[in-house]
């Protein structure tokens, strides 16, 4: 969403005459794939660091089952190739050197905050004057999904 409402507000009334454009319709499904497989890393070691640190649950192997099951359905739903490898190079790398403990609190949707900025089709003389901007974005964006995770672990501890 934050990818479209980008692309929106940066091209004004002519995003309606873009997304009938069949290379640019290409391009945003390029990016959207390697966006969602950005923040497919980033939200689950961030869940798993919150569980790990703030729950006691130690099961991190579980992290890359539900990773996988969840990136391998998006490539039966049209993920493409490179995005899907992308995201297994970024999750298999910084798997093994991940800090349970800290990760979660610790710039934890970096990662597919750069991936908005640096996938979106835009010209690149016009990133860069939205960069803050864009990275701010998403990362407001990702405050209100940790916010919405926690309430949702202690409603269920409650439960």
């Amino acid at each position: 969403m934050t990818l479209y409402g980008y692309l929106k507000t940066r091209m004004g009334a002519k995003h309606v005459i873009m997304f009938e454009n069949k290379d640019f319709l290409n391009s945003i499904n390029i990016a959207k794939w390697q966006i969602y497989g950005a923040s497919l890393v980033d939200c689950t070691f961030f869940c798993f660091s919150f569980l790990y640190k703030e729950k006691n649950f130690l099961k991190t192997e579980q992290a890359k089952k539900i990773f996988f099951e969840i990136l391998d359905a998006e490539k039966g739903n049209g993920m493409n190739i490179d995005a899907y490898d992308s995201a297994i190079n970024e999750f298999n790398s910084r798997f093994s050197k991940i800090n349970w403990e800290t990760h979660y609190s610790s710039s934890p949707f970096e990662y597919s905050s750069n991936a908005l900025y640096n996938w979106a089709p835009i010209a690149d003389e016009l990133k860069k004057l939205d960069k803050q901007i864009v990275l701010n974005s998403m990362i407001l964006k990702w405050n209100n999904i940790q916010k919405d995770f926690k309430n949702l672990v202690d409603n269920f501890q409650t439960k």
